[in-house]
């Protein structure tokens, strides 16, 4: 790192934000897998109430910390980071913490826990803000703030995360061309004329560009927001925005599935920010990772079932609008005929999306 881990024997702590399906979880893991000799605490915060996230990133010797609250780090859940770090400080040799918020977090709040909390502020620095930015889908949030369609919704929370960023992270360059790279990078630009932009394939970023910078600078972020150290700056949520979450007993047949997603891709695409899960298929072995944003999604291979383990499947979806009961149908339509029950739910009523 260009820069020493410790500011005045604090903790330095990177704040790691960005809308739905940025990469920010694909960051952590490329983080934890580095030779960089580090010991860092990683924080995670989801916006549902199944823990999904401390599932996708992968094993490590670091600490990994989970809030399932079903709100942003930006709201209420604030009370549980200052708890955690305070739990951190008896831990050994800390050399950092990773706090990844959820999609929907404006990183304005978060950032004002290591100034107006006294015991938070006497140990931890904030070394950045760290905002990735998805170089296939950011232009719809940004054309519709720009148009004053969205200034109390998704594109509002977007350019705030892009505004208040120390660094900037373009991250799927792969999926677009270079020019629409170029464009992009010019406007975020306009948003943001000091935070330095580097682009990404994956989330393979040079980890010196975001780790020990000591890039959060107080005075600029106070000029940029003048209410940021103020206890209630009125962050707003969008209320059509929802997450659900379903969990199943058993096994999914895999090609019902697709063919599901498939069909909540056409009919919800546009509307559908985020899909994200651990899933139990029938014949496999290992664990299935759903990825998924818009229309997009994607299954990998993840760690193998233990002997005895129940399985099961977690699935998270964040959107606007989104129908609970189609959406729990939908999944259980996917089951292999000895499961089928939604664990811990009743039984919803509904077709499942295209049925």
């Amino acid at each position: 790192m260009t820069h020493s881990d410790t500011a005045h024997g604090k903790i330095p702590v990177t704040v790691l934000t960005g809308f739905l399906g940025a990469g920010k979880t694909t960051l952590v893991n490329h983080i934890l897998t580095a030779q960089h000799g580090r010991r860092i605490a990683v924080i995670e915060n989801e916006f549902g109430d199944i823990p999904v996230d401390n599932a996708l990133v992968i094993s490590s010797d670091e600490e990994i910390f989970e809030m399932a609250n079903g709100c942003c780090l930006c709201c209420t859940a604030r009370s549980d980071l200052i708890d955690i770090l305070r739990r951190l400080r008896t831990r050994d040799r800390l050399d950092r913490v990773l706090i990844e918020t959820s999609g929907m977090a404006d990183p304005n709040p978060i950032a004002q826990t290591f100034f107006v909390d006294d015991e938070v502020a006497a140990h931890y620095a904030l070394d950045a803000v760290v905002t990735l930015v998805d170089a296939r889908h950011a232009g719809v949030h940004l054309d519709a703030y720009e148009a004053g369609l969205g200034h109390a919704g998704p594109a509002h929370q977007v350019v705030d995360q892009i505004a208040f960023a120390d660094r900037i992270v373009v991250n799927k360059t792969d999926l677009v061309t270079p020019e629409e790279t170029e464009a992009l990078t010019g406007r975020l630009r306009r948003i943001n004329a000091t935070a330095g932009i580097s682009t990404s394939r994956h989330a393979a970023v040079d980890l010196d560009t975001v780790l020990g910078v000591a890039a959060f600078d107080l005075a600029r972020a106070s000029t940029a927001d003048r209410r940021w150290l103020e206890e209630d700056s009125g962050h707003w949520h969008d209320p059509d925005i929802t997450s659900v979450s379903v969990e199943l007993a058993g096994d999914l047949d895999r090609t019902a599935l697709e063919e599901w997603l498939a069909r909540l891709g056409a009919a919800r695409g546009p509307d559908l920010y985020r899909i994200k899960g651990i899933l139990a298929l029938a014949g496999e072995d290992r664990r299935c990772v759903l990825q998924g944003l818009h229309r997009l999604h994607e299954l990998s291979e993840g760690a193998p079932w233990q002997r005895g383990e129940p399985r099961r499947s977690r699935l998270v979806l964040i959107g606007r609008g989104l129908d609970r009961a189609e959406l729990e149908a939908g999944l259980r339509a996917c089951t292999t005929p000895a499961t089928g029950a939604v664990a811990g739910r009743p039984a919803a009523s509904g077709a499942p999306y295209g049925a």
